[in-house]
């Protein structure tokens, strides 16, 4: 049985693990997490990880939160480039494969156990593409097309895209963002920042009303994790706003992405943050945006949509891919 390593780098956090291989499966044997921030780059990871007692490995693969182009990539939230074949030379490797995170994770796809999803809409699914859509640091979306036997897993850096308002407030919500950045795409809202962004569009414009208790709480905790926590206990009103707010867009755009792929066989809601809120995810905010669109409605109702809880899907994934089995 052979071993391989795989990886998950994210802005936030990256995993590593070792997996042995069998013939249609891979099994964790050890994994670390590691701050992404706290290293100057993913080799330097890799040389902590790679302890006296590691394995020898067959084959690596790692996913990346950025664009991959010609085995490299420059990271999108934080000051790393990635190459491939200076990895491999690490690994002392004939080769390494690198993946944007989200196409790592939609190669896990095929491994998830019932118990590992949530139903957010069953649908009438169909043969055809689907997709996934994942809110972190930053928001991810991974292409699954239907080439008639199988679903096989393309990169799309779909969530830089513009963000589209649908309404007043969300028109209000732009026209505030745009005073910040040179450029609103979508992920400045549905990601963890966006969190933080949507909550101080909110402060600043008279739409709601700070509590001290919350801002004490921003000097020691992440801000975004607080007011999604004080939003799902009902402790802070501002607070459940933001994540309405939050919650509904991320609907709207995964809609979106949908109708672009022609999604008839599903979306997957991947991502850190999905499993901490799911009892807001499954309140009716998300599939009510995901369904609006005018006279595709339909087409939308009758997509499956369901939230992955299993949180080291892209590792998983990468790992699949490393093995061969992806």
């Amino acid at each position: 049985m052979k071993t391989i390593l795989a990886g998950d780098i994210g802005g936030t956090k990256t995993h590593l693990g070792f997996f042995d291989v069998g013939d249609d499966s891979v099994t964790l044997k050890d994994r670390q997490t590691f701050a992404s921030r706290e290293f100057s780059g993913l080799e330097s990871i890799i040389e902590q990880f790679l302890t006296a007692t590691a394995p020898e490995i067959a084959g690596a693969c790692f996913g990346v939160a950025g664009p991959v182009i010609d085995g490299r990539s420059q990271t999108s939230n934080l000051p790393w480039l990635v190459d491939s074949e200076s990895l491999a030379r690490k690994l002392n490797l004939p080769s390494v494969t690198l993946l944007n995170d989200l196409e790592a994770a939609a190669h896990g796809i095929p491994a998830l156990k019932p118990e590992e999803t949530v139903w957010l809409n069953k649908g009438n699914p169909t043969s055809g593409n689907a997709g996934m859509v994942s809110a972190g640091t930053g928001l991810g979306l991974a292409s699954l097309f239907w080439d008639g036997k199988r679903h096989v897993p393309s990169a799309s850096e779909g969530g830089h895209v513009d963000f589209a308002p649908r309404n007043e407030d969300e028109i209000a919500l732009l026209t505030y963002l745009l005073g910040k950045y040179d450029h609103v795409s979508v992920e400045r809202i549905v990601s963890g920042p966006g969190v933080l962004n949507v909550y101080e569009f909110l402060r600043d414009s008279g739409r709601g009303k700070e509590l001290p208790s919350i801002v004490a709480r921003f000097k020691d905790e992440d801000p975004s994790a607080v007011i999604g926590a004080a939003a799902l206990t009902g402790e802070c009103e501002m607070c459940s706003n933001a994540l309405d707010i939050f919650v509904s867009i991320y609907g709207a755009a995964a809609g979106n992405f949908a109708l672009e792929l022609k999604a008839t066989a599903g979306i997957f809601v991947g991502g850190g943050i999905a499993p901490k809120i799911i009892s807001k995810l499954t309140d009716g905010t998300f599939v009510k945006a995901f369904f609006d669109k005018g006279r595709l409605r339909p087409l939308l109702e009758a997509i499956p949509v369901q939230v992955i809880l299993n949180e080291k899907i892209a590792l998983l994934g990468a790992a699949r891919v490393a093995g061969g089995l992806g």
